[in-house]
């Protein structure tokens, strides 16, 4: 059976922290890729309040066999007590690329 393959659905305060983080996912080849998406609004409940905040979006594509080390390695990188790391697995798509995310990673 072929290696399955995830995207990794972060949240983080700035685009600094994404890139950063992003950057360190790539050269750990914890992720074959990861794409930033600036200036997300973000409702949430914390502290016993609803906060509103912008944050930055980053999204990384990698294999199932690496989400708990991508995982331990954004909460040590994170600055948020409690990060936002979602696992979504990836149903399909171009195998080509598909294979691609395999080979880039560790």
């Amino acid at each position: 059976m072929s290696e399955q393959h995830h995207l990794i659905y972060i949240t983080t305060e700035n685009k600094t922290e994404a890139v950063e983080i992003g950057k360190q996912l790539v050269e750990k080849r914890l992720a074959a890729c990861v794409n930033i998406i600036e200036h997300m609004t973000s409702f949430y409940w914390w502290a016993g309040k609803v906060e509103e905040g912008q944050e930055t979006v980053l999204i990384a594509k990698t294999k199932a066999s690496l989400i708990k080390e991508l995982t331990e390695a954004v909460k040590t990188l994170h600055s948020y007590d409690c990060p936002c790391v979602v696992v979504l697995p990836i149903e399909g798509g171009n195998p080509d690329f598909l294979h691609w995310i395999t080979t880039e990673t560790k």
